[in-house]
C-alpha cells in the first residue's frame, strides 16, 4: 500500500505561535486516518497544509509521493468538507455539488450524470432542485460530502464535519461516513476533538497535543496502549497508577495507565494469592450513565480511582456499594500499561 500523505519534519509558525514543531507522519493510501486532540493542538493546521492553504516554515509535505511546495491548492487531488458545510445559499443542491465540476469545465452531460450518481450515493436522490435551507443539517452534511467527492479526489480532508449535529444524527453519520469511504477506497483524513468518533471511526489515528504528535497507531493500541500521560488521559479516561520509587513493585514500579473499566469494585476485600493488586477507599461519587455504573472512590494516601461497572440488568450482578460506602477495588497488574513521555524541547 502507497503513501497517500506525507509530512517530513514539518513545522509551521504563526510568528511566535508555533502550530506544528517537526511533525513526522504518514498516512497510507485508501486509509480512514483520524487527528485527534484539544483545541489548539494542532489538528486544522495539519488539513490546512495538506490542502495548500498553508504553506510549511520548515519541512516537506508529499501527496502520493509528489513534494506539494510548488503545488497551488487548485492543482492537488484534494477536496475538503468544513463543519459549516460552505454551501451556497442561493443555488439548489444539484447546483452546489455540480459547481466544482463546472469550473473544471466538465460538459454538461457529464457533469449532470455525475451530479445524479453522487446524489445516489449519499441517498438525496429526489433533492436535487431544494435549495440548502430546505434540508436539515444532516442532509446538509450529504449535500457537502457530494460536492467534495463529485471531483473524484485521491484525498478527502473532513473537518470536524459532525460538529453542528445532534448526538442521534452524528453517530448515524458515523455509520454512513465509514461505509461511504469502503465503498469509494479514497483517503479520508478526519480530524475531530471528540475521542468517541476518533476511535469508532479510524483506521488509525493520530493524538496531538501543543502542536507534536503524542501517538500514532490503531485505536484499539492507543486506548489499550497509551505511550504517554498525555494520550492516557485524552483517549478515553484513565487512572494514572503511580508506583514510582515503591520499593516493593518490583517489576511494576514506574507510572501506569489503568483503564477504569478494568477495575472491579467489592464490599468484600479479595483473596489473597489471586494474582491481582487491591487497594481499599470510600466511595465518593456514584454516576448512573445507562449502560454503565461509574464510581469514584477516593484512597487513603488521597489519590482517587475511578472503576467502570457494566449495567447488565440485574440488582444482584450490581456492587452493593453507595456513596460513603467503604469498598475494595481489585484489578489484574497486565492491564495497567506502563506510559513514558514525550520530549519537549
Amino acid at each position: 500500500m502507497g503513501s497517500a500523505v506525507r509530512f517530513r519534519n514539518v513545522t509551521l509558525r504563526y510568528g511566535t505561535v508555533c502550530a506544528l514543531d517537526r511533525v513526522n507522519l504518514e498516512i497510507a493510501d485508501g486509509e480512514f486516518f483520524g487527528i485527534l486532540g484539544p483545541s489548539g493542538s494542532g489538528k486544522t493546521s495539519c488539513l490546512r497544509l495538506i490542502a495548500g492553504f498553508e504553506q510549511p516554515t520548515s519541512g516537506t509535505i508529499e501527496l502520493h509521493d509528489r513534494s506539494t511546495e510548488t503545488v497551488p491548492p487548485y492543482d492537488r487531488d484534494v477536496n475538503t468538507v468544513f463543519q459549516d458545510y460552505a454551501l451556497f445559499a442561493h443555488m439548489t443542491v444539484e447546483q452546489n455539488v455540480a459547481y466544482g465540476l463546472m469550473v473544471k469545465g466538465v460538459g454538461r452531460p457529464e457533469r449532470r450524470s455525475r451530479v445524479i450518481a453522487m446524489l445516489e450515493m449519499v441517498r438525496l436522490e429526489g433533492f436535487g432542485s431544494r435549495r440548502p435551507s430546505e434540508l436539515s443539517g444532516g442532509q446538509r452534511q450529504r449535500v457537502a460530502l457530494a460536492r467534495a467527492l463529485v471531483n473524484r479526489p485521491s484525498v478527502l480532508l473532513l473537518d470536524e464535519p459532525l460538529g453542528a449535529l445532534d448526538l442521534k444524527l452524528r453517530q448515524q453519520m458515523q455509520v454512513e461516513l465509514r461505509s461511504l469511504q469502503r465503498k469509494l477506497g479514497i483517503t479520508f483524513i478526519f480530524v475531530t476533538h471528540d475521542q468517541g468518533e476518533a476511535l469508532s471511526m479510524s483506521d488509525r489515528l493520530a493524538v496531538f497535543n501543543e502542536g507534536e504528535i503524542e501517538q500514532v497507531g490503531t485505536p484499539r493500541e492507543i486506548y489499550e496502549r497509551p505511550t504517554t500521560r498525555f494520550a492516557a488521559e485524552f483517549v478515553g479516561d484513565s487512572n494514572i497508577v503511580d508506583r514510582r520509587g515503591t520499593a516493593a513493585a518490583g517489576a511494576l514500579e514506574g507510572l501506569f495507565s489503568l483503564r477504569p473499566e478494568k477495575v472491579r469494585v467489592s464490599a468484600a476485600e479479595p483473596e489473597a494469592g489471586q494474582g491481582v493488586i487491591a487497594a481499599a477507599g470510600q466511595v465518593v461519587d456514584v454516576q448512573f450513565h445507562g449502560a454503565t455504573v461509574r464510581y469514584v472512590v477516593s484512597l487513603p494516601e488521597g489519590a482517587t480511582m475511578t472503576a467502570v461497572i457494566g449495567n447488565r440488568g440485574s440488582h444482584a450482578d450490581a456492587p452493593p456499594v453507595a456513596t460513603g460506602a467503604s469498598v475494595w477495588l481489585a484489578w489484574d497488574p497486565s492491564d495497567m500499561h506502563r506510559l513514558g513521555g514525550l520530549e519537549r524541547t
